[in-house]
């Protein structure tokens, strides 16, 4: 009974040396002074490529996995319903075209009219003035009494006939301007429509341009959200991808040596997957509230102490050659040069591959 309990408590020993040693081994190694370390993992900026209206998605020209290239086309939406608006929308700016030169054409024919009008004003003033020295002398013949009262009669009725004449053809001169006036607003209606129609034509373009979807950046397929055949919403998931440009790994430093780290700070990583290379990385975030450790992050330090994220970005040179090796998610350390005098390890420093 002894002996198996001894045997239990071996067992027991040898499964926790062996439990510590896996926990040792997963944090970091004691660094010189003026460095930190913490665990990590690589993480990439995830792009959604959507849908701007809703709509049949016609067809995915790539897969997932696949590298493409900004620019590159990635899939189609069903554009069918834009185009029939579209020729309706160019048939609308023809009539329109067609309105405004049919506007203008009045509003020249109206100012001949005017044109016309005001020269019989001038004939008319000519017959009134002739009618008006007529009138004078018949009235000074009656008065010395050498003149006939017919005389005198037809010349008052001239007189009268030629002031009505001029005053109709002023009224027919205030009727062509605002003839032309009316004119001139079809013109500017017609124009309004000819840019209303224009502007659908350009929208109509941009919708039917946008159904075209683009990589906005160079980087790889995540996901086929959706499939050709699906209709999908305004906004609509159809791949998500991730921009190998913009690599970085996010790790967490307790509050004294978080406080050391400035933007721009030299960071080395060592992937778990390769920890024959050192890569080089720069602190391009720091966070400004400080937080209880996250269970995912593996830490040497006791979760109740606070600690910061901090965000570094892999060298974007050194991503563009050896992006087709680029993986997100990998698990891995960094190592932050907390004293810019402080000398690297040679363990820690930099190795890149060829």
């Amino acid at each position: 009974m002894m002996r198996r309990t001894w045997i239990v408590v071996v067992v027991l020993l040898g499964g926790g040396f062996v439990a510590y040693i896996g926990w040792t081994s997963l944090q970091p190694k004691k660094l010189p002074d003026g460095f930190a370390g913490s665990n990590g993992r690589i993480e990439a900026v995830e792009i959604d490529i959507a849908a701007k209206t809703p709509g049949r998605l016609k067809e995915v020209l790539v897969d997932e996995g696949d590298f493409v290239a900004v620019g590159q086309i990635l899939a189609r939406m069903d554009t069918e319903v834009l185009a029939a608006q579209l020729r309706e929308a160019q048939a609308d700016l023809r009539r329109a075209k067609s309105a405004v030169d049919s506007a203008a054409s009045s509003v020249t024919q109206r100012e001949r009219e005017k044109s016309a009008g005001e020269s019989l004003v001038a004939q008319r003033e000519a017959e009134l003035d002739g009618a008006k020295r007529n009138r004078a002398r018949a009235e000074d013949a009656s008065a010395k009494g050498v003149g006939s009262a017919e005389a005198l009669d037809a010349a008052r009725v001239q007189f009268f006939s030629a002031d009505a004449a001029v005053k109709v053809a002023k009224a027919n001169v205030a009727a062509s301007d605002a003839a032309i006036t009316t004119a001139k607003s079809q013109v500017i209606q017609a124009e309004a429509a000819v840019d209303a129609a224009k502007s659908r034509i350009e929208r109509l373009q941009a919708e039917i341009e946008d159904c075209t979807l683009k990589a906005p950046r160079d980087g790889r397929v995540q996901y086929r959200v959706a499939q050709p055949g699906e209709v999908l919403t305004a906004g609509g998931k159809v791949l998500n991808m991730v921009d190998l440009a913009d690599v970085y790994m996010t790790f967490f430093l307790p509050t004294a040596e978080a406080g050391r780290v400035r933007m721009g700070t030299d960071v080395h990583l060592v992937l778990d997957a390769s920890p024959q290379f050192v890569l080089p990385a720069r602190v391009t975030y720091v966070a400004d509230v400080a937080q209880f450790t996250p269970k995912t992050v593996e830490t040497a330090q006791e979760r109740e102490k606070l600690v910061f994220r901090i965000k570094a970005r892999i060298d974007p040179e050194l991503l563009k050659k050896h992006i087709k090796r680029v993986k997100t998610g990998l698990p891995g350390v960094a190592y932050v040069q907390l004293d810019p005098q402080a000398e690297w390890p040679a363990n820690l420093r930099l190795r890149v591959p060829e």
